[in-house]
């Protein structure tokens, strides 16, 4: 994330542009040139816009439809909402503040809006790990399905996926627990008017990265190996009664599916955390483009993820052509059938 620097009078004198010409201590300020400026919002708010439509076209089948209210569907709702709200409530601000290099809204909504960061990339994450174990019951315990991932065991998942987010963003920004022991060097080094990060010293960093990313990335990797190999090892167990062909079509659409999965998640997630970790070990030497490019990257899986878990249902294609041909607001539309049961 982007480090504010304060600065001192010889700074001014050389011209250098700041947050607040005005004000003492003020952030410097990096400015694009205009056309690069117009390019950056015109992708940073497509980005914004892409997370907000795909997510809502998620949302609104499975709350409306009755025959998508199941437990699976139901955990990919709670997906949908947490990156649904961190492109309405955290991209916005957050492209203006990469593309001018500068927090105009205030330390209040400084604080606000990075909890909201933290708490929603988190839930967007164990929504994914919870998503996983749901698949592993449905593919490698199918008659164990029904009683261990029932609607009850579902809304404990989702309660643990938000209230957990909560907890760690509350302990991170409001606490200061990310501060303890350095904050003689940020106050000095880092707080600056007009910037608006989330500093860490070593352990926070570390405690974070391992938390929030790391665990759940291995716990993600070893249930969809296990789903595979399984997947694989009942596919070989049918091949003398089943036609071939749709054998190998099965396995082939199960791998790609699985490798999409992990590629997205493990892609998109991973170089922002291995920075992240590392930048307080080097001294935060990390340049602040490169920490916002991150950034944006880990951000992009949340308009990723719509097409990922939702796009390969059939029902949403189905309920996508409801929408947009207006079915949707006929009478007892709730009660389509989206797919043969």
């Amino acid at each position: 994330m982007e480090r504010g620097i304060s600065l001192s009078k010889a700074d001014i004198v050389e011209n250098i542009f700041l947050c607040f010409e005005s004000v003492n201590g003020s952030c410097k300020r990096s400015i694009f040139p205009p056309t690069i400026r117009v390019l950056l919002y015109l992708l940073l708010g497509s980005m914004s816009v892409l997370t907000v439509c795909g997510n809502l076209l998620v949302i609104i089948p499975i709350i409306h439809f009755k025959q998508l209210h199941t437990s699976t569907n139901y955990l990919i709702l709670s997906l949908a909402v947490s990156d649904l709200l961190l492109g309405v409530l955290v991209m916005p601000p957050r492209m203006v503040y990469s593309v001018e290099s500068c927090w105009y809204f205030g330390d209040l909504f400084c604080k606000i809006q990075t909890s909201t960061d933290v708490m929603l990339s988190n839930t967007s994450i164990l929504n994914l790990c919870f998503i996983s174990i749901d698949r592993y019951y449905a593919v490698c315990r199918p008659l164990l399905y029904r009683t261990k991932i029932t609607v009850h065991v579902v809304l404990i998942m989702m309660l643990v996926t938000w209230t957990g987010s909560a907890i760690v963003v509350f302990g991170i920004v409001f606490l200061g627990i990310s501060t303890w022991g350095m904050e003689d060097f940020y106050y000095k080094n880092v707080a600056c008017e007009g910037g608006c990060i989330l500093f860490q010293n070593k352990v926070s960093s570390t405690a974070s990265s391992v938390l929030s990313f790391f665990i759940p990335g291995v716990g993600l990797l070893s249930i969809y190996l296990k789903i595979f190999l399984i997947a694989q090892r009942q596919a070989r167990s049918i091949q003398g009664t089943t036609n071939q062909n749709s054998v190998g079509k099965s396995q082939r659409k199960a791998t790609k599916t699985l490798a999409i999965i992990m590629g997205v998640f493990l892609s998109f997630w991973t170089p922002f955390f291995v920075v992240n970790c590392i930048d307080p070990f080097i001294s935060y030497s990390t340049p602040p483009v490169l920490l916002e490019t991150l950034i944006w990257i880990a951000y992009f899986n949340s308009a990723i993820n719509p097409m990922v878990y939702a796009f390969f249902y059939s029902w949403f294609r189905k309920a996508f052509r409801i929408i947009i041909s207006g079915q949707i607001f006929q009478p007892d539309s709730s009660e389509i059938q989206l797919f043969s049961e």
